[in-house]
């Protein structure tokens, strides 16, 4: 399993910031810009919040395995695997989504004026946030499930838990 590139998830944000940036202004000028759902950043955030649960669990749980300690509950490793792809999958969204919503504040900071619009420029800026939390979630969660490098294998690198 590769791990997440901090470059692909920027350029993934970047491209998507611009062309959202390019359709806002030009959905603006045909019409009624569609608005920011107030749910986007919570939805994001109540995200970061179940990756960010997932990691400290899964952390713990290793560190009580290394510890060899009496009461230490295993971790399953087909469950520590689908716990990093569930968190790439979610940054990568995260990552498009916070880029759309921020091409789209961009916009609307033209506009600061309008209440309505300033409202929308708001939810944007809490969007981006809630994204970068769940890329932040993401990267430390696949942090903890990564192992330890192998010395056997020359230092061939290491992998997510699988």
């Amino acid at each position: 399993m590769k791990e997440l590139r901090i470059r692909v998830l920027a350029g993934v944000f970047v491209v998507a910031g611009v062309l959202s940036w390019a359709g806002a202004r030009l959905w603006d000028a045909v019409g009624t810009l569609p608005r920011v759902p107030l749910a986007a950043p919570i939805v994001l955030a109540l995200i970061a919040v179940v990756l960010l649960a997932t990691a400290v669990s899964l952390r713990a749980r290793f560190r009580a395995q290394r510890e060899r300690r009496p009461d230490a509950k295993g971790v399953d490793p087909l469950m520590a695997a689908r716990a990093v792809v569930f968190g790439q999958a979610s940054a990568l969204v995260a990552a498009l989504v916070a880029g759309m919503y921020g091409g789209t504040g961009v916009f609307l900071l033209e506009f600061l004026d309008i209440p309505a619009r300033r409202d929308q420029a708001i939810y944007a800026g809490f969007s981006v946030l809630a994204g970068i939390a769940v890329i932040a979630a993401a990267i430390f969660l696949e942090r903890v499930c990564k192992l330890p490098e192998d010395e056997e294998h020359n230092g061939a690198g290491a992998s997510p838990a699988s």
